[in-house]
């Protein structure tokens, strides 16, 4: 659709493999790098404005996740969470915010967090990176209410159990009951939700949940 896209993601050969199977190497740029690092946001940034003139969407999907028992949680596994949820989300966000206000044409901005904030699973606990995602829950809101003066829209998708790489070392088709869909979700359906929500003009401060109907299943 005539897109440009900065990708980014911690191994380089892996990011440019995913970039290839796009088939617009003149619409794509790859970046590597610690999203938990502060310089990779500007690195991000400083790509975006050379190869394609600035940055208008910013959509903040890097992320880990992984369940562990609550009192087995290490302080090195806690930090990990940290960084890689929301430090990384908010440094990156920073950098790009200060380009979008330079700019002075507004923008849109997608967190990606989950249902599980607000709607957890006994059997899957997963306290480390919730409380890392709560944090970006937060700042969706916060950031929705700060920026919307310079036309920066903030929203963020609320996925429900999603079948990705993160959850490999678990069988995520046994979770497909817990939504009145009955299944669990897949990546292109998130793909779909955040790409609404970067041209949806008048919504900012939104959390959408796309989620099967998890959570009206259990209100």
């Amino acid at each position: 659709d005539g897109t440009n896209i900065v990708a980014h993601g911690r191994d380089a050969k892996k990011l440019a493999e995913a970039a290839a199977t796009l088939g617009v190497p003149e619409r794509v740029a790859c970046a590597a790098g610690d999203i938990g690092e502060r310089n990779t946001g500007e690195v991000l940034v400083r790509v975006a404005v050379e190869r394609f003139g600035g940055v208008d969407v910013l959509v903040n999907n890097a992320g880990t996740f992984a369940p562990k028992p609550f009192v087995e949680v290490t302080e090195e596994e806690l930090d990990h969470f940290l960084d890689g949820n929301l430090r990384g989300t908010y440094l990156t966000t920073q950098a790009v915010v200060r380009r979008m206000q330079k700019q002075g044409r507004g923008g849109a901005i997608v967190n990606i967090g989950t249902v599980l904030i607000d709607h957890a699973i006994g059997g899957f606990p997963a306290s480390a990176p919730l409380a890392s995602k709560g944090g970006v829950h937060a700042l969706t809101h916060s950031l929705a209410a700060e920026l919307a003066p310079d036309r920066i829209r903030v929203n963020m998708v609320a996925p429900g159990v999603v079948r990705t790489p993160l959850h490999a070392q678990v069988n995520v088709d046994a979770f497909g009951g817990i939504a009145l869909l009955n299944r669990v979700g897949e990546g292109r359906e998130i793909a779909e939700a955040v790409r609404y929500l970067v041209g949806a003009e008048f919504v900012t401060g939104h959390i959408l949940p796309v989620d099967g109907g998890f959570v009206s299943g259990r209100a």
